[in-house]
C-alpha cells in the first residue's frame, strides 16, 4: 500500500475523529478509503446512469417495461453468481 499525508482543519479531524468512533472503523485510514470506495461507487453509477440514458435516448432497442427489469436483474444475478463462488442466481 501506499502511504497518502493529508493536511486537515482541525474542525474536520475532530469530524473525522467522531465518525471513526461512532461508525466503527477502527483507524483513520480504513475511514478514508470507505470514504473513497463510496466516491468511486458513486462515480460508477453516475456513469452506468449516463450510459443507461443515453442508450434510452437513442431510440434502439427493446421498450422498459417491468418485465424487461425483471429479466435483466435475473441475467445480473446470474453474472454476479458465477464471479462469487458459492452464491446462487435468483
Amino acid at each position: 500500500m501506499v502511504t497518502v499525508t493529508i493536511s486537515l482543519p482541525e474542525s474536520l479531524k475532530t469530524f473525522m475523529e467522531d465518525q471513526i468512533a461512532t461508525r466503527g472503523f477502527g483507524n483513520v485510514s480504513e475511514y478514508v478509503r470507505s470514504l473513497l470506495r463510496e466516491a468511486q461507487a458513486k462515480e460508477n453509477d453516475d456513469r452506468l446512469q449516463e450510459l443507461l440514458l443515453e442508450g434510452l435516448s437513442s431510440g434502439k432497442g427493446q421498450a422498459v417495461t417491468e418485465e424487461f427489469w425483471n429479466e435483466l436483474k435475473l441475467e445480473a444475478a446470474e453474472l454476479l453468481a458465477k464471479r462469487t463462488p458459492g452464491k446462487k442466481a435468483g
